[in-house]
């Protein structure tokens, strides 16, 4: 198949959202937070996905992101609204919104808990997609859906004009490489311990939560990848894979991170929204023994690290609910 244009970029970070201790969104801490990563090196930005805590943000703050997101990258980096809705019409109107200040594309989710047929989930794309002239990511992450997206439903919602990528966090890398060679698609890893391997198969790019963290060695790894230099692309996915299993393994990925980024003084607090709350006193130790395997990388001095597991403990009620059915 021919190779399209990529209207996202490749090193793509699925977007922490920082809040104050109090669990209201930290806008100055945003826009820090943001200007941090594309200054090292990310060319995407995805705000109000799973990582962004999407579920528990109402649709005010989805919006203020994908606007705040605009005028500090400012034309850095693409800004991708992600999360949506289960509910087709909301995610509608949720992507409408965002389009009309100023995102760059949307990443559409599997709509969750309800479990839809295929045709039902084939349906809920294309009339979000019919919605919207900018560029769609569909996301397939059958672990928290419930329903993964079907190869022939990939192969058919591929031939929507305005569908030109899929997040992969499914794990199927046969199943990658039949999509790749019978659709235009662009695939980006959405598993951090496997972008190296899905860029192996032909994958654009990365949609990443350690991103959050340390997007230059992503940038190392992307640009060795795209030069053919395997040998830098290998060591750059080595020397990850500690703070990736740190990241992604004892506690949700969105409370890792964010403890992980307190603890280097990058954001002023690690508090997530419930239902989720911040590590356990033996989840933390496991995160800080992984976190003692680091060595060298790009962009992260960890010898800075100063972990407070009491500022993360527990988890926050904003002042206003979200907005999810």
């Amino acid at each position: 198949m021919s190779a399209p244009e990529n209207p996202f970029g490749q090193v793509l970070v699925a977007l922490v959202t920082p809040f104050t201790a109090d669990g209201e969104v930290d806008w100055p801490g945003v826009e820090k937070h943001i200007d941090d990563v594309i200054s090292n090196g990310a060319d995407g930005i995805v705000v109000t996905g799973t990582t962004g805590e999407t579920s528990t943000l109402t649709d005010p703050e989805k919006v203020r992101l994908v606007e705040v997101g605009k005028d500090v990258a400012a034309g850095r980096a693409k800004i991708i609204t992600g999360g949506g809705s289960n509910e087709t019409a909301h995610a509608i109107e949720l992507y409408k919104k965002s389009e009309k200040v100023g995102a760059d594309g949307i990443m559409i989710v599997t709509p969750y808990y309800n479990k839809p047929t295929q045709a039902g989930i084939l349906t809920h794309f294309r009339m979000v997609a019919d919605s919207t002239d900018l560029p769609v990511i569909l996301y397939d992450i059958p672990g928290r859906t419930g329903v993964p997206i079907k190869y022939e439903t990939i192969l058919r919602i591929a031939k929507h004009p305005n569908v030109l990528a899929v997040k992969d966090a499914k794990g199927d890398f046969s199943e990658v490489s039949r999509v790749l060679n019978q659709t235009d698609l662009l695939y980006f890893s959405g598993d951090d311990a496997n972008v190296l391997p899905h860029l192996a198969i032909g994958a654009s790019g990365l949609i990443g939560v350690t991103a959050n963290i340390a997007p230059a060695p992503y940038r190392t790894m992307i640009d060795a990848v795209n030069a053919g230099d395997l040998t830098t692309a290998t060591a750059m996915h080595q020397a990850l894979e500690p703070l990736v299993r740190a990241t992604m393994t004892h506690v949700p990925g969105t409370v890792a991170a964010k403890y992980i980024l307190h603890g280097l003084g990058r954001i002023g607090s690690p508090r997530v929204r419930l239902p989720l709350v911040g590590p356990e006193e033996w989840e933390a130790a496991l995160i800080e023994d992984e976190i003692d395997l680091v060595g060298k990388i790009p962009g992260v001095d960890f010898k800075k690290f100063r972990p407070d597991r009491n500022a993360a403990a527990g988890g926050a009620l904003p002042k206003v609910a979200g907005t999810t059915r």
